[in-house]
């Protein structure tokens, strides 16, 4: 296992969810949510978390359909990790498969007593969260980072 801190970052339409790992890669935590309607500035901010953070890498989730292909939704979030691999250069970007990190976290929510109009602030970083752990147990699993790097566009 690698060493150092990872960022993750669950992009939707509304809200980008990010979380960050412990430098050992042990533990996924919550940092903040940030507004995606206005992509520039949630691109700045994310460059700015980067920054702040200095992870060993951000992963991205990649939604994928139950089959493992990739439709419209997808084709947004690999659009929107090459921008966002080219503003944190040299900081690599890696796209990780995220299917039902979402309906997970919610239902992690819901278990714990948070109702979905207050966990609506906080789902997408949940569901940053269950990225983030489910890539750093593939890379304890495999011995390799996880997914797939985004080539940067200069």
């Amino acid at each position: 296992m690698r060493r150092g801190r990872r960022l993750a970052v669950d992009v939707g339409d509304a809200r980008i969810g990010v979380a960050s790992s412990d430098p050992d890669g042990m533990l996924a935590t919550p940092v903040e949510t940030v507004p995606g309607r206005d992509v520039p500035a949630a691109q700045r901010r994310l460059a700015a978390l980067v920054a702040e953070y200095e992870p060993l890498e951000v992963v991205v989730g990649l939604p994928r359909s139950l089959s493992g292909g990739e439709g419209p939704a997808a084709a947004k979030v690999r659009a929107f990790a090459t921008r966002l691999a080219g503003n944190v250069h040299p900081v690599p970007v890696r796209l990780v498969d995220e299917r039902m990190s979402t309906v997970t976290a919610a239902q992690g929510m819901r278990a714990s007593g948070v109702s979905a109009k207050k966990g609506r602030s906080r789902i997408d970083q949940a569901a940053a969260v269950v990225i983030l752990q489910s890539a750093l147990e593939t890379e304890r699993t495999s011995g390799g980072p996880p997914g797939q790097c985004v080539e940067v566009v200069i």
